[in-house]
């Protein structure tokens, strides 16, 4: 399949300015750049996004700002000079999308009060991500992911037991707020088609997080119960979790009873489905831990690549547990094509994940690597229709900076 779609993508012709940082704001900015939106990502001219000085590293590249900033243009700018908010209010002026992840009401002090840029630009949507929202005792206090995982619960639900809590594994809910507000601003855009006139809409890592408590939240606000974490096993559902084989742990995932019937049969037990205390689902989830030990004497007989395929064929949902070297030469992995292989502007080479949505059947392209610190500064200057001598006046003074790209010559040249 080719590294790009030809195609448009829904949000194209609409601009993006980008005053976000580190990984909510910029994962959802990277997803509205895959839709085809026009992102112009404006970072501080000292350093820029704080993610560019994040590892890992690739020599001097941050992979952790490569891995959510494709598709994006850059502008090296300072956010407090007076040179620098006009060009940021001029910059607004000309978008259809505002989003920012400061605290609340950074965004006036540096001139971008959004019922001020309405004045000019009334069809403007703002989006905010926050650490704990708008209001309340912490409204002005930054948040960061881990600590939204632990006020919200889920960390007490994640984990080996009780007196052993984890955080997850990569910063899911800064990524889960910046789908959130993906959607916030999509559906904006879309009233917005209908009234001519844009709003501001708002999430923050608490509210995102204490979303995806999903059922183990509702558990306690409707029968006091206070879950705890299961380790790898589903916390109500079962057989469902890790379970140990000759060689290898595979995950079985038992949704119903019909599928635990196919176990039954998979497995060479198919008693078990009379059994009282594994009849429904209700008695399997109170019986777990001597259904695992039974299920794990017998799948010890085989290695665990032949229990998927046998799993597989009965229709039971199973799989490994991949390290990251499995998980990219995984067929099922190569064939949904997620890696593009990009060139960034310095010549370097760069595998890269594309995002996860596909248009009509077509992946959603990576037409642009990450860029380097103001790489397009000029380019986006000069669509403001300031000129040469204005821009390298910019520079001269300190008010922006276009990064030195290294000319790269043709490959046979």
């Amino acid at each position: 399949m080719d590294n790009a779609t030809t195609l448009a993508g829904p949000l194209s012709g609409i601009t993006v300015l980008d005053l976000s940082r580190a990984l909510a704001g910029p994962y959802a900015t990277s997803m509205l750049a895959d839709m085809g939106a026009h992102v112009i990502k404006v970072e501080g001219i000292n350093g820029g996004d704080s993610s560019r000085s994040w590892p890992p590293f690739e020599n001097q590249h941050s992979l952790y700002f490569d891995s959510v900033n494709r598709n994006k243009s850059s502008v090296a700018l300072d956010f407090y000079s007076v040179e620098g908010k006009e060009l940021l209010r001029t910059l607004a002026a000309q978008a259809d999308v505002l989003i920012e992840n400061f605290r609340p009401g950074v965004l006036a002090t540096i001139g971008l009060d959004p019922q001020i840029l309405r004045a000019t630009n009334p069809g403007l949507v703002v989006a905010s991500v926050s650490g704990f929202g708008t209001e309340g005792p912490l409204a002005a206090t930054a948040g960061l992911d881990q600590v939204a995982q632990g006020m919200s619960g889920l960390m007490s639900v994640t984990g080996a037991d009780a007196q052993n809590m984890y955080r997850f594994g990569v910063p899911i809910i800064d990524m889960s707020a910046g789908m959130v507000i993906a959607f916030g601003i999509a559906s904006a855009l879309t009233q917005r088609a209908t009234t001519g006139v844009g709003i501001d809409v708002s999430t923050s890592l608490l509210e995102t997080a204490l979303s995806l408590s999903a059922f183990q939240g509702q558990r306690y606000l409707s029968n006091g119960e206070l879950p705890v974490p299961q380790g790898n096993d589903h916390p109500v559902l079962a057989p469902y979790g890790v379970f140990r084989t000759r060689d290898i742990q595979i995950i079985i995932a038992v949704g119903n009873d019909k599928q635990f019937g196919q176990l039954a049969q998979v497995v060479g037990d198919p008693a078990l489905v009379g059994d009282p205390q594994y009849a429904t689902g209700r008695e399997r989830s109170l019986n777990r831990e001597a259904l695992a030990a039974h299920l794990e004497t017998l799948l010890a007989t085989k290695p665990g690549l032949d229990w998927l395929d046998d799993l597989r064929a009965a229709k039971i949902p199973c799989g490994p547990i991949h390290n990251f070297a499995q998980v990219f030469a995984d067929p099922q992995v190569k064939a949904v094509d997620m890696v593009r292989n990009l060139q960034r502007s310095d010549g370097s080479e760069l595998p890269l994940l594309r995002g996860p949505l596909s248009i009509n059947g077509s992946p959603t392209p990576v037409s642009k690597a990450p860029p380097a610190l103001g790489e397009d500064t000029r380019n986006v200057l000069e669509g403001l229709g300031l000129d040469t001598e204005q821009i390298d006046g910019l520079i001269a003074a300190g008010i922006v900076n276009q990064a030195a790209i290294p000319v790269v010559e043709a490959a046979g040249r």
